[in-house]
């Protein structure tokens, strides 16, 4: 009878050793915090990679409640559905050019957050807490610019809180939430104001066919080709995107 080879048990027994003598060491500093003389606390390399890979994740969240994305991509997708044109331009184009309209209108925020915070981290000037609120400052500035007062006012008051004295002492719960419901309220009404000249040229085309006594032609099919030359006669990507870049810049 051929005996089996004690390689495989050899390994195991000297990975669970291994384990052990690691549960043994009382002085294990993966994930250790320190109390500076200053009442700052500093939190060891581990820890915070392991933060900065859980913000990681949380990236793409981010970037549609505490950017100028989402008023783009709802704007971009009313357009879209006056124009009458259910698959064109595709979703992937529309992320895509808000994703990039995102990044041309957020670019100041994300240099000043640069400069304020990542880089003083880098170079060891600041510590880890300081250096994040330090990041999080220009968004927090930017959401209070574009967020309307009754939004801030329902949630804080949701919340449990009372009246803050300024801008700055509104937490993050209370502010991104009022922040998107602001730039829902925005985006219905540009897509609104873009969406009077398509249906009244549905109205027209409607009214046309039906005193000429066809009813049985659709009057999408007729109003699509009105709808398209309007739109690029009055060059309107130039004045769709112009205008929401520009509704920003406050």
């Amino acid at each position: 009878m051929k005996r089996r080879s004690p390689g495989l048990w050899g390994l195991a027994l000297m990975l669970l050793v291994g384990c052990a003598s690691a549960m043994a060491q009382p002085d294990l500093t993966l994930l250790t915090s320190k109390v500076a003389a200053d009442g700052s606390q500093s939190y060891s390399v581990s820890l915070q990679i392991l933060f900065l890979m859980t913000l990681l994740s949380l990236l793409p969240a981010a970037l549609m409640c505490i950017t100028s994305f989402t008023r783009i991509v709802v704007v971009l997708a009313i357009l879209r559905q006056a124009l009458g044109l259910m698959q064109t331009p595709s979703n992937q184009v529309i992320l895509g050019l808000a994703l990039f309209t995102t990044l041309f209108v957020m670019a100041p925020v994300f240099e000043r957050a640069y400069q304020e915070g990542v880089t003083p981290y880098l170079q060891e000037q600041l510590g880890f807490d300081e250096a994040l609120q330090n990041t999080l400052g220009p968004f927090h500035h930017f959401m209070s610019d574009q967020t309307r007062d009754p939004d801030l006012a329902l949630f804080a008051q949701m919340g449990g809180y009372e009246e803050f004295a300024t801008v700055e002492e509104v937490p993050y719960r209370v502010l991104v939430p009022a922040f998107v419901t602001s730039e829902l309220k925005t985006a219905f009404q540009i897509g609104f104001l873009i969406f009077i000249p398509f249906l009244v040229i549905d109205l027209v085309v409607a009214s046309v066919l039906m005193s000429m006594g066809m009813m049985m032609l659709s009057p999408m099919l007729i109003s699509l080709p009105f709808k398209i030359m309007l739109f690029v006669l009055v060059d309107g990507w130039t004045l769709v995107m112009g205008s929401l870049a520009s509704s920003f810049m406050v």
